[in-house]
């Protein structure tokens, strides 16, 4: 088994007012978990809880600012003043489940919960997963699974 670190700078902050949370090896896709993490990065933990679920019920688009070539345009973004979208529903449930487990490890330290704010949110590629479907005529098209490291934390500050 590997063992696993966060990709984040633990110095700058008190280690009692931070939580953390990871999923590894999610199977979903790297570019959808870091246009999701890039979203909420800074957002309250409540305000991205409900913006996570109203995507995976198809309400709200997440914007698409680095993978955005031949993107619909979705209106529900202006408050973002951005234009490419999508609505990545599989990716959102899992980043909601991450973010639920550093919500509960910060209310586990005794944390207050609303003034907690999500201070790190990164997505890195992980394995993928390669698998080959056979054709006809001794060809075969590749049928490859990617998976994902998704990493949340957030940090109480003071009132």
């Amino acid at each position: 088994m590997p063992n696993w670190g966060y990709s984040f700078a633990e110095q700058k902050y008190d280690a009692d007012r931070l939580a953390k949370a990871s999923g590894r090896d999610l199977r979903i896709k790297p570019k959808h978990a870091r246009e999701i993490c890039a979203v909420i990065k800074g957002m309250k933990v409540e305000q991205a809880k409900t913006f996570l679920e109203k995507v995976i019920q198809l309400k709200q688009s997440v914007p698409f600012r680095r993978y955005k070539k031949k993107q619909a345009h979705k209106k529900d973004l202006k408050p973002f003043k951005w234009y490419a979208g999508r609505y990545p529903q599989k990716a959102a449930a899992r980043v909601y489940e991450i973010l639920t487990s550093a919500e509960s490890n910060a209310e586990y330290k005794g944390l207050d919960i609303e003034q907690c704010r999500i201070i790190h949110a990164a997505a890195h590629k992980g394995r993928i997963i390669k698998r080959y479907i056979p054709r006809a005529h001794g060809r075969s098209t590749a049928k490859f699974r990617h998976l994902s490291h998704v990493e949340i934390v957030i940090y109480e500050f003071p009132s």
